[in-house]
């Protein structure tokens, strides 16, 4: 199979997975507050030090910065993101992740594990087999290729 072909198949069945195995929505396993998947979104983009721009974000995520905003407010209001100005340029606005919202993060997966174990339920042993092989062999490519600098706008 050539690597293009390949590349077709990843990119139909990827989101394929993705829509039947991710969160809806997410948790706060100290104070039960309920975030939406898309909340959930913005931590995982999200650092408690390296700051991130409003505007970089909200690019990368689709959304306009206004949007962003108010999609920040609410989670500045929960604790989970320190909004700053730019001590360089007192027009952006930059983002970090607190303590909370790191630990809302990494309390939660965006897969959820019971539909996970649903759906690798559903195969053979040896299905299961071929697919935990295939997936730990695309994630080595994907740490070979390495997360890009994220954008400070």
């Amino acid at each position: 199979m050539r690597t293009s072909d390949a590349a077709a198949v990843v990119m139909t069945a990827y989101p394929r997975i993705w829509f039947a195995c991710h969160r809806r929505h997410v948790r706060d396993p100290q104070s039960g507050t309920l975030l939406s998947a898309h909340q959930a979104s913005i931590l995982d983009h999200l650092d408690t030090v390296e700051a991130t721009s409003l505007t970089a974000l909200a690019r990368h995520l689709g959304v306009t910065p206004g949007t962003m905003s108010v999609a920040v407010d609410r989670l500045q209001k929960h604790g989970y993101v320190d909004r700053t100005w730019d001590h360089r340029d007192r027009r952006r606005v930059q983002l970090r992740l607190t303590e909370a919202g790191a630990r809302v993060r990494s309390a939660n997966s965006a897969l959820d594990p019971a539909r996970v174990e649903a759906l690798l339920g559903r195969l053979t042993a040896e299905e299961q087999r071929a697919a935990i092989a295939g997936l730990t062999i695309l994630a080595r490519g994907a740490d070979a290729i390495g997360e890009p600098k994220r954008r400070q706008a």
